[in-house]
């Protein structure tokens, strides 16, 4: 995911009565019955090793591929459907809600589908199938659209629930599979996003160029079908879900305490967080835009490209970084590198290379952000690791609110910095827009000493 991935550790998949071992599995005796008729525990493929293991790896860097970097790439459509019949005319704050709209429900239904999957595990197969072809048939039904709230609603809301329940599995089951080698698991699964964001660009645009938006949108239905249909085959839970009659023995569907809710540290991060989103999520929409007006289409496709990119270099640096120092300082560094790019580099660019530049370094910087999730949800969840996924959740869920408000709100600023296209800071109208992303990145770089002095007095309290 997305640039910023869901957590690896203790999530809901995880929480079963399972002892793993290199050689194989063995289960608490009342877990007997979950399994198949005949089945013993022999039967299940051993943890980090293995053909289905790495099979499951492989597949699962596949539905991140397709699912989160189709979503980044939004910034090519984004700049064709403005300059190009029949959606030209329309507003830009429009046109950017549809790749918002989609990324928002994404990450915000995460958590909502975390909660019900833990509720009903066996309905988790047929809910991915449900996913892709939702994806599949409004991307299909989008390029009919001759009006952009129809493109909002398929492109977007629609093909943003289809996403979410296709790709959550993945962090469901990851913990069952992996776990000394989850962590490398999971970076070579979540690379799957920067892979895409940095290649369907590229490929996007040569389409959107040579045969239009509708051929498009209709060539990726089936390619997205075809290649994640043959990517679930190799994504499956390795311990078989529970069998339950009615409300038996079902948990329930909201945990009955979750006291990290109470918590300071929770509450500083999730806002400190949330403002970082609030940064770069009109960046990643916004920069293609930006990069036409200075120069041509094709460059604008390549700096997405390595803006995209450049968030894997981030999130390896900025989480390796994590496990050596305390995360609100690097929290600090992150956002205050952020803040001056975006004051600075963006804001006096008048030439390519400098936007090349900048998309280097904010998006390394603020696109590596969420590797420190890791280590600030262990601390929200300090006395109950179980709820760790829960936490992670409600991240997601702000973060998905982010995505929506930050692009609107650089909309509406973008259009009312039109007239200043010759304006010695901020080009072609996007001043505001730059004043906004960077004092979002300085908040958030302030928001980070208010977590560093919560955590500094709960560990005094300790």
């Amino acid at each position: 995911m997305l640039e910023e991935p869901i957590p690896l550790q203790n999530l809901p998949g995880s929480q079963q009565n399972v002892a793993d071992s290199s050689q194989g599995s063995t289960l608490q005796p009342d877990d007997s019955s979950t399994l198949p008729i005949g089945a013993t525990v022999q039967e299940l493929p051993p943890v980090d090793r293995g053909r289905k293991a790495w099979a499951f790896c492989y597949c699962s860097f596949i539905l991140e591929t397709m699912v989160w970097g189709f979503g980044f790439s939004y910034g090519i459509f984004q700049e064709y459907y403005m300059s190009h019949p029949p959606f030209n005319k329309a507003s830009a704050v429009m046109i950017s809600a549809i790749g918002t709209t989609a990324l928002a429900l994404q990450y915000g239904e995460c958590l909502l589908i975390l909660l019900f999957y833990r509720r009903y595990p066996e309905l988790i197969r047929s809910s991915m199938w449900l996913g892709l072809a939702l994806c599949a048939v409004c991307l299909v039904v989008s390029s009919f659209a001759t009006k952009v709230w129809q493109l909002i609603m398929l492109q977007g809301v629609f093909f943003g629930i289809g996403g979410g329940l296709l790709y959550v599995p993945v962090i469901i089951w990851l913990p069952e599979w992996f776990s000394e080698r989850r962590g490398l698991a999971g970076s070579f699964i979540f690379g799957g996003s920067g892979i895409g964001g940095f290649a369907f660009p590229l490929l996007m645009n040569a389409l959107l160029q040579s045969i239009g938006f509708r051929w498009t949108l209709r060539i990726w239905a089936a390619v997205m079908t075809i290649v994640s249909s043959l990517a679930m085959f190799g994504v499956h839970p390795r311990i078989p879900s529970p069998k339950y009659r009615g409300r038996q023995n079902r948990p329930p569907l909201i945990p009955p305490q979750m006291p990290f809710f109470k918590s300071a540290i929770f509450w500083s991060f999730t806002l400190s967080s949330t403002l970082q989103a609030l940064s770069y999520f009109p960046v990643s929409l916004y920069i293609a835009v930006f990069t036409t007006s200075l120069s041509s289409p094709l460059s604008a496709t390549v700096v997405l490209s390595i803006f995209n990119s450049s968030s894997i270099f981030g999130q390896i640096f900025i989480g390796h970084m994590s496990d050596r120092f305390p995360y609100p300082w690097i929290m600090f560094v992150s956002a205050t590198g952020s803040a001056i790019a975006a004051f600075l580099l963006w804001g006096f660019s008048t030439t390519l290379a400098q936007v090349f530049v900048f998309a280097i370094i904010f998006g390394s910087l603020s696109g590596g952000f969420s590797s420190v999730w890791p280590a600030a949800a262990t601390d929200c969840s300090r006395h109950k690791p179980e709820l760790n996924p829960f936490v992670f959740g409600c991240f997601a869920a702000m973060k998905g609110v982010a995505a929506v408000v930050g692009p609107l709100l650089s909309g509406i600023l973008h259009e009312a910095g039109k007239n200043s296209d010759s304006a010695s800071y901020g080009r072609f109208g996007f001043g505001k827009v730059e004043i906004f992303v960077g004092s979002c990145a300085a908040m958030t770089g302030v928001g980070s000493l208010i977590v560093a002095m919560v955590r500094s007095r709960m560990r005094v309290n300790e």
